[in-house]
């Protein structure tokens, strides 16, 4: 069914990521093309319920696809879990002529807005937007690939420095719930072990992986955690291997420095296709339903299985890792 809609507002959501100005672009120039108003709402959720909008033109977004970050904010809103902020948002919402909406954000934020859209009715597509590429209904989530190649760079640079004095190396990187990036960075960047939330290594057998490698004489070894519940995992790795083993690890969190930094073209391009996607699928009626990327296919997921269904992790990889790098 086609959607009789005049205007739409895009917010960001969550933690940056980067791509999301390149989405936020594809929205606004796809809205622009199909002759809808468009309106940026800054600071997220917390932005509907003070009214921070903005009407948009092709200008308001022109040399943006390269920059990091959003232009628009992001954050997370605990005033938005109360009814009656939810309530304020929408008649902002309302009063300013916004009539539908595209969420760019994760989990937290398609919760958000599936309870407005269960509310108020308010048509409302969300676009993944994330590095931990951990939604499920897409194979791939904005921010992920350029993270993975920030982690992957460094890692690059550690492992000079690694061959360089015979070291034992931690490397942490994020993915408080998820090793999406632990995992792939691992494989790709040559680690002889990596530690993620949804298969606990034995610390013994890892010991045992590197006492074996420095018999065979290989000197200098890369271990890569997801941060787990808390950033700093890396240390109690280091401090629990150094007890049982006697093996000085050093460690390095890179942190916040893998959410920045200008997209890849990976993720300019997927990006700018789920944008467009995002105001298409408005158009034809789509609404509490987010749009993802499956088999390189534009794809829709309900909200509702977005954020309840687990997405699984590639763990046959982790056995990948340990053969490659034995």
């Amino acid at each position: 069914m086609s959607s009789k809609i005049n205007s739409v507002g895009v917010f960001c959501s969550g933690g940056d990521a980067p791509g999301m100005n390149a989405a936020i672009r594809a929205v606004v120039r796809t809205a622009l093309f199909r002759n809808l108003k468009v309106y940026g709402i800054y600071n997220g959720y917390n932005g509907m319920i003070s009214a921070q909008f903005e009407e948009l033109t092709a200008k308001s977004v022109g040399n943006l696809i390269q920059r990091g970050g959003a232009f628009l904010k992001a954050g997370r809103s605990k005033e938005f879990l109360k009814p009656e902020s939810r309530k304020l948002a929408y008649d902002n919402l309302k009063k300013a002529g916004i009539e539908s909406l595209v969420c760019i954000g994760g989990d937290g934020s398609y919760r958000g807005a599936h309870t407005l859209f269960e509310e108020f009715k308010i048509p409302i597509v969300g676009i993944p937007g994330t590095i931990d590429n951990d939604i499920y209904g897409t194979d791939y989530t904005i921010g992920f690939d350029t993270a993975l190649n920030t982690a992957l760079d460094a890692i690059d640079k550690i492992r000079d420095t690694a061959f360089s004095h015979d070291r034992l190396f931690i490397v942490e990187v994020m993915g408080r719930d998820t090793g999406y990036i632990a995992l792939n960075v691992g494989l790709a960047g040559g680690a002889e072990e990596v530690f993620v939330p949804e298969s606990p290594l034995s610390l013994e057998k890892v010991i045992e992986h590197i006492q074996s490698s420095v018999q065979r004489g290989k000197l200098s070894s890369i271990l890569v955690t997801a941060e787990g519940q808390k950033p700093g995992r890396a240390y109690d790795l280091a401090e629990a291997i150094r007890k049982k083993s006697g093996f000085d690890a050093k460690v390095c969190v890179l942190g916040h420095m893998q959410r920045g930094g200008s997209p890849t073209a990976a993720d300019r391009i997927l990006a700018s296709r789920l944008g467009a996607s995002a105001i298409e699928g408005l158009l034809k009626g789509f609404t509490d339903v987010a749009i993802g990327i499956q088999n390189d296919q534009i794809s829709t997921t309900t909200f509702l299985d977005a954020t309840t269904k687990k997405k699984q992790l590639k763990l046959e990889l982790l056995q990948l890792i340990h053969i490659l790098s034995t």
